[in-house]
């Protein structure tokens, strides 16, 4: 009940696009390609890296993570809202190349309860787990400076509620040139 769980609650009440973003980790159980993310060799990812297919990109994990540019591009183009889900390094770049784009930090309610979330899913080993709360723990000391807004999702729904009402009072469309 994460960021891609508030990110699917969004998509039943609001109309924007989702930039499915690139990666090398593995797909895990129920993931499809194209559709959670565009799973692809580390040397494929570098290459679409050096041709200047990303906006943004960061190792996470020991995997890489990237947001394709084209779909970016097309959604300013088109006028449209474009929802990314990155990390703390991509949304630095972002708001360095697009000052003006609203970025909303999703938090868990503490670290216990995203260890508790972490372990519930069941595909996570002990060493990501502890990996991904040392992280966790810089990235909300972080996300003040550099976030618009910060939604403790302390229940899925109403976190939804939060990220929706911050959207709908944010001006439509935003120019992000």
């Amino acid at each position: 009940m994460g960021k891609t769980s508030v990110v699917e609650g969004l998509s039943d009440r609001l109309e924007f696009r989702f930039s499915v973003s690139m990666t090398t980790r593995s797909r895990r159980p129920g993931e499809a390609d194209g559709v959670d993310y565009r799973f692809m060799s580390e040397g494929a990812f570098r290459d679409a890296l050096t041709r200047g297919e990303l906006v943004e990109w960061a190792e996470y994990g020991g995997n890489l993570y990237g947001t394709p540019r084209a779909p970016l591009e097309a959604a300013l183009a088109d006028g449209a809202d474009l929802l990314l889900d990155i990390e703390m390094l991509g949304a630095r770049q972002i708001k360095e190349a697009f000052p003006s784009a609203l970025l909303v930090f999703i938090a868990p309610p503490s670290m216990e309860e995203l260890e508790r979330r972490l372990r519930s899913r069941g595909d996570t080993s002990e060493d990501d787990i502890a990996r991904r709360l040392a992280v966790a723990g810089e990235q909300i000391d972080e996300a003040a400076e550099l976030f618009d807004h910060i939604v403790v999702n302390d229940g899925l729904s109403t976190a939804i509620d939060r990220v929706a009402d911050i959207l709908a009072v944010s001006p439509q469309p935003r120019d992000l040139s």
